[in-house]
């Protein structure tokens, strides 16, 4: 099982580079892409031969398109790389690992042929189709960006998402997933032959929760669609996630598999977020609960040895 990381940073190197120690193995690499507003000297301090910086980087606004030119850039080096990988995970770099890299492992193989994506049809709760169908330019295009919100308080920057996608329903979901190879691969040759899909999704808020989505949820990959392996505290009031705390790390200790059953459906979390270069402290009590499972791991499994042994002695 290889797997390649796809990650999308812009602050905090410190937890950034100690996640990769977290997950390193023989079997992954990361591909990470810097937001271009960024200092690069930052993250000089990350280095590895499994460690692949983007050479082009972009300006990269939350919100905005230029998240998901940045996943499909990392994406097309990841599947064009020698590692070759079952897997492509997409995380932050203000992520970091709920379980080890050995653990992570076994869970891809064990599911292997599964796509982890957290995906509604639009419209649902929390993603209301006027995401889908309001014109919203991008920070490059000041102006257009400024014409579409007075047109927006009249009601006149409204399209018919129908007259663009064709026979695509629109999805959303979460940025985050974990996807095959195959699904990479054929979302990559989407985006070569529907460049009228990409460019409706240019002019829109959040497509990084919806461009994707999308596309896999209208092919036979919709299937195979599970919900998607990252733990977020999300407020009652807010659009972003909650950093991590003490009584996430509490949570992470008390539960030996993190779950979580909602819209998305159930099942276990690998990752979360966020974490900061401000409280690098969480990361050693991360390291130590990580450690406790894999030892209370492997005592099950050796006696479950035993169990099969003693079994077949008699």
């Amino acid at each position: 099982m290889k797997i390649a990381y796809l990650v999308l940073a812009h602050n905090n190197p410190r937890v950034l580079k100690r996640a990769i120690g977290t997950l390193s193995s023989e079997d992954c690499a990361f591909f990470i892409h810097i937001d271009q507003k960024a200092s690069m000297a930052e993250f000089s301090g990350i280095r590895g031969e499994n460690v692949y910086f983007t050479e082009k980087r972009l300006p990269v606004y939350w919100g905005e398109f230029s998240l998901v030119q940045a996943t499909l850039l990392l994406l097309r080096r990841a599947l064009e790389s020698p590692q070759n990988p079952d897997y492509c995970v997409l995380v932050s770099g203000s992520d970091y690992p709920l379980r080890s890299s050995g653990y992570i492992r076994t869970f891809l193989d064990k599911n292997r042929g599964t796509e982890f994506m957290n995906l509604v049809r639009v419209p649902a709760p929390g993603k209301p189709l006027s995401r889908i169908n309001t014109l919203r330019f991008s920070s490059h295009r000041p102006v257009r960006r400024f014409a579409a919100r007075v047109l927006a308080k009249f009601g006149l920057s409204q399209r018919d998402y129908r007259k663009y996608l064709g026979s695509l329903e629109p999805c959303s979901g979460s940025q985050w997933w974990a996807l095959t190879r195959d699904a990479c691969q054929y979302t990559l040759e989407f985006v070569e032959h529907n460049q009228h899909v990409v460019r409706y999704f240019e002019d829109m808020f959040a497509p990084d929760e919806a461009f994707f989505h999308t596309i896999l949820g209208n092919s036979e990959f919709g299937f195979r669609i599970r919900r998607n392996l990252h733990y977020e505290n999300w407020p009652a009031q807010g659009g972003h996630p909650a950093m991590i705390k003490d009584q996430d790390i509490a949570l992470f200790k008390r539960q030996d598999k993190v779950g979580l059953n909602d819209v998305f459906g159930d099942g276990e979390l690998l990752f979360a977020r966020k974490f900061s270069d401000d409280s690098i402290e969480l990361l050693q009590r991360m390291d130590d609960i990580i450690e406790q499972k894999e030892r209370s791991l492997l005592g099950s499994e050796l006696c479950e040895s035993e169990k099969t042994a003693s079994a077949e002695r008699h």
